[in-house]
Formats: C-alpha cells, sequence, structure tokens
C-alpha cells in the first residue's frame, strides 16, 4: 500500500485497534455490570475517537477517511441500538 503512504502490517494494526477498543468496551461493561444502552453508547464514543483520529488528526497521505466515514457510520447505529435499549432492555438483544 505504497500509494497512501502507509505499510501493510500498519493498515492492519490501524484495522484492528478499533476492534480492540469495542472488545475492551464490552469486556469492562459485562465485569461492572453496566446497562446495555451504556455499553453501546460507550462504544459509540470510541468508535467517533477512532474516526476522529482516522480522518483529521493522522497526517494527509496517511489518513483513512473512508475508514473514519465507516467508524462514524458504525457510532450511529450503536447510538440507535442504545436508545432502543434504554427505552426497551427486555427486547435489545445486546
Amino acid at each position: 500500500m505504497s500509494h497512501t503512504g502507509v505499510d501493510v502490517i500498519d493498515f492492519l494494526f490501524y484495522t484492528i485497534y478499533p476492534v480492540i477498543g469495542i472488545f475492551i468496551v464490552e469486556g469492562i461493561s459485562r465485569v461492572v455490570k453496566a446497562p446495555k444502552w451504556a455499553k453501546l453508547w460507550t462504544q459509540a464514543v470510541v468508535s467517533i475517537g477512532f474516526g476522529v483520529y482516522y480522518w483529521f488528526i493522522l497526517p494527509a497521505p496517511q489518513n483513512f477517511p473512508l475508514t473514519a466515514l465507516v467508524m462514524f457510520a458504525l457510532a450511529i447505529a450503536l447510538i440507535y441500538q442504545g436508545r432502543r435499549a434504554k427505552i426497551s432492555p427486555e427486547k435489545s438483544p445486546y
């Protein structure tokens, strides 16, 4: 991936980091028995954080705006599911 200025291994790490962040939130929320909506909204914040980092903080030839858009879309879906889980927790399988 020399056309983006990012090595293939670095690109794989950039892909794995958000997954690790979301799994960490999942694990912590299970340990402390947090409500489903709080877990989902925290995962949305993690997704937004990675989206901002990938689009605005990484230098221009190495940033990933498309990946950032995917992270923002995931955050919107997580916020929506968190809202549904807060309104009726028994109907939310998350």
